[in-house]
């Protein structure tokens, strides 16, 4: 990770600016910035739990860029697309530092950056690379824009930011009639929502929770409807004013390149605590994945309701009165 890579890259001639903020773009929790001044650094993240350990720690935090940086660290995500607006926004400070592991394409980002840069120093370590270069190219084709897919906007980084994922659309086309205050948990850039609210009028309100900032912009654009209520928080704590009749998800259960079956096991927690007594659960899952057990532990009654090879749609009521 960069916590030990940036530190190598100071003892092997890497030098910060001596004054001026530094802005680190795509950190993750956990990782140790140690390294870098504090008073000096700025975590950029549109990723609500990311934001969140960062400003515990006391970071200063923003969505984005804004205003002028002496230095930038950008941490790799796996989207190219998204790395790439990453680095046009870096570009604009006066050092860049670069890292990231080989399966989120380092070492493709390097080969392409040598092209127009000098590289003035690379670390390999931990299945990584770090390097660095002050930026005198044009970036102007690298930079970050909205794109319209299937009659959606979507942005670089998004899930599913090429077109609609097919186990939301499974999910969407097999809802029953909906009524009453409802929540979308991970609701990225609300293609369940923009279907539900069109297709179920006696929804009241709809409430879209999305960890993901950019997903959220894009759902703000793709769902008009006044009945929906926008969140940018984290789906695995997020707790409604007044419970709910019903939550709608297709949760993520990826961590980076790693299977996380426990963030979908979070999301049905936070549905059971969400709901009124006779609240139902509807959700989308890969067949491999076993939710049930979760379940059963959250709700008196489970049951598959439809699917396909690839998928299994879920259904769930009776909320247990822990969870409440």
């Amino acid at each position: 990770m960069s916590d030990s890579r940036i530190a190598q890259a100071l003892e092997a001639g890497l030098s910060l600016p001596a004054e001026g903020r530094i802005a680190v773009f795509g950190p993750r929790a956990g990782m140790d910035l140690s390294a870098l001044p504090q008073d000096r650094a700025v975590m950029i993240t549109g990723n609500k739990p990311d934001s969140d350990a960062f400003a515990a720690r006391g970071y200063a935090v923003a969505v984005q860029a804004e205003g002028a940086f002496a230095a930038a660290l950008v941490v790799l995500p796996r989207a190219k697309a998204q790395a790439r607006a990453m680095l046009a926004e870096a570009a604009r400070t006066g050092l860049v530092i670069v890292d990231g592991q080989k399966t989120d394409g380092v070492e493709s980002i390097l080969k392409d950056l040598r092209k127009r840069e000098d590289v003035l120093g690379v670390i390999s370590k931990s299945h990584g690379k770090l390097f660095w270069f002050v930026p005198v190219g044009d970036y102007a084709e690298w930079v970050g824009r909205p794109a319209t897919v299937d009659g959606f906007v979507t942005r670089p980084g998004v899930f599913s930011a090429d077109g609609v994922d097919a186990a939301s659309r499974l999910l969407a086309d097999a809802l029953p009639k909906l009524t009453g205050k409802i929540a979308d948990l991970g609701a990225g850039w609300g293609y369940l929502s923009a279907r539900m609210l069109a297709d179920h009028p006696g929804i009241k309100a709809l409430h879209l929770v999305e960890a993901d900032h950019d997903a959220l912009t894009c759902a703000r654009e793709n769902v008009s409807d006044a009945r929906a209520q926008f969140h940018w928080s984290d789906a695995t704590t997020w707790r409604p004013a007044t419970k709910l009749d019903v939550v709608v998800m297709n949760p993520p259960f990826h961590t980076g390149r790693a299977a996380e079956p426990d963030l979908g096991r979070a999301f049905i927690a936070t549905a059971a605590a969400s709901l009124a007594p006779s609240g139902q659960l509807y959700m989308v899952a890969n067949r491999h994945l076993p939710y049930e057990a979760a379940l059963a532990a959250c709700f008196a009654q489970i049951e598959e309701i439809g699917g396909d090879n690839r998928f299994k749609i879920l259904h769930a009521a009776r909320p247990s009165r822990q969870m409440r």
